[in-house]
């Protein structure tokens, strides 16, 4: 990897290549430029004409960073059913960057070279139809990338190409590059979806004894703590999905949580969510420990109560615990240092509030983020405890496909930093389809009425996206 100190594009390139003596080679080339500030969804808008079925966004919990990509210049696909599957899409990453030039002259988060995507929840699961688009691990670079860190506003391009066809190709990007930054200054207006025609929510008394068994096997195994079982409903349009209208309903009205969207093709996978599995900037890497959960209240004095409540149920703090004892096992086991606190918080966001335990760690810079994402995932908040006995147990009763939903879904860059989310309260939209999907954890004592009420509080955010008011 070379990287090139600031200086226009073309030039910059081209003496690299010049004092390489790279005038065949085909390679990643990578050039960051500072902008104005940029509205990160127009920018995403304003690339549906050229990109469609080829964008990416994402905007971190914190708004400490958005990322905004278009195009797709290089794919990342894996189809393996175990855990290869991190350590294969990391190896192409690094050979792909190995022989890149990289101009970028700043020290900022999330520019130059990224990867985005995100890997399924169970890679042994038989895939469904609706994610045929997808895969095991899915992820692309984009041509254009848009960052916004602290405020400052950051593009990136990208071109896979020989070296001796550069000064052409440049030429070419840079007039398509002016027309995005000139569309995303013009407002896109979105219509709004019309209503459902109708929302399919299927075998619910099926799910309801798949909670019962789930508990029965539970109390008859000493080594089975935990099991988390999800289920999807399917909402009916009349019409296609304005697919970047729901977007930016999550970004109006979950603003506390991770927001994320990824195309493939006519596919779209989006959410909001308030878990960050892991992130990972030099040497910190921070991860969030999310179990146990409660409704919002109408009143201020309401939602105290029930977040006091939260903290002082034996049910919650326990499966609670469960999942702050894995994540610092394995934190432990990549950071030569670990910090958690004591006690759990709270976490609220629009529909339901969350106990709440982060948890930081101080790791080697050249440790890359896809180590920890394959140590953490699945979380004992989205697969169970022991994640071996829960596994084959949420394989055996939930009788689905959760594709993408509960998996790592994020983004990478060429130092080896990054950050994914654990992709909950998200559907995947296909034409006239929507998929959504929501789960409980259950324990030994766990009532299969109440894990259901608890599924359609989660399902709310995304209904509401889509355009329905969910009833209160």
């Amino acid at each position: 990897m070379s990287t090139i100190k600031s200086q226009p594009i073309k030039e910059a390139f081209i003496q690299s290549i010049h004092e390489k003596q790279h005038n065949k080679q085909t390679a990643l080339f990578s050039y960051v430029e500072k902008m104005n500030w940029m509205d990160s969804l127009q920018f995403y808008k304003s690339g549906r004409a050229l990109y469609a079925g080829e964008r990416f966004f994402w905007k971190d919990r914190d708004g400490d960073v958005e990322i905004v990509g278009l195009g797709n210049i290089y794919t990342i696909r894996n189809e393996k059913t175990d855990q290869s599957r991190y350590a294969e899409t990391e190896e192409k990453w690094n050979d792909m960057i190995k022989c890149a030039f990289i101009h970028n002259s700043f020290d900022a988060y999330g520019v130059g070279p990224v990867l985005f995507g995100g890997f399924s929840f169970d890679p042994k699961q038989k895939q469904e139809q609706e994610w045929s688009k997808f895969s095991s691990a899915f992820f692309y670079l984009p041509e254009y990338m848009l960052t916004v860190y602290e405020g400052e506003c950051y593009l990136t391009t990208n071109v896979i190409c020989p070296s001796d066809e550069l000064d052409e190709l440049i030429d070419k990007l840079k007039s398509k590059k002016d027309w995005l930054l000139e569309q995303a200054c013009i407002e896109q207006v979105e219509e709004s979806n019309r209503p459902f025609t109708h929302v399919e929510e299927k075998d619910t008394e099926q799910w309801k004894r798949a909670v019962h068994k789930a508990v029965k096997q539970i109390r008859s195994d000493d080594e089975l703590k935990k099991v988390v079982l999800a289920r999807k409903i399917m909402a009916v349009f009349d019409e296609e999905i304005a697919q970047d209208r729901v977007l930016e309903r999550l970004i109006e009205e979950q603003p506390d949580s991770f927001i994320f969207s990824l195309e493939a093709m006519e596919s779209c996978f989006l959410g909001a969510s308030p878990e960050r599995l892991v992130r990972k900037r030099d040497e910190r890497a921070l991860s969030t420990c999310l179990a146990g959960s409660i409704k919002r209240g109408q009143t201020e004095e309401e939602d105290q109560n029930l977040g006091n409540e939260l903290l002082n149920d034996e049910k919650n703090r326990i499966e609670h615990d469960y999942v702050v004892q894995m994540i610092k096992k394995e934190m432990e086991s990549l950071c030569y240092t670990v910090n958690i606190p004591s006690t759990p918080g709270l976490m609220k966001v629009r529909d339901i509030q969350h106990l709440y335990t982060p948890v930081t760690g101080f790791t080697e810079e050249s440790r890359s983020i896809l180590q920890f994402v394959e140590k953490l995932h699945p979380t004992p908040a989205l697969g169970g405890l022991p994640n071996d006995k829960a596994l084959p147990v949420i394989r055996q009763l939930e009788k689905m496909d959760r594709g993408f939903y509960a998996g790592p879904i994020g983004w990478m860059d060429y130092r080896k930093n990054g950050e994914f989310a654990v992709a909950i309260r998200s559907g995947l939209l296909s034409k006239q389809q929507a998929f959504l999907y929501a789960g409980c954890g259950i324990v030994a004592d766990s009532e299969p009425e109440s894990e259901l009420a608890e599924t359609h509080i989660k399902f709310r955010p995304m209904l509401r996206a889509l355009g329905e008011m969910a009833d209160e």
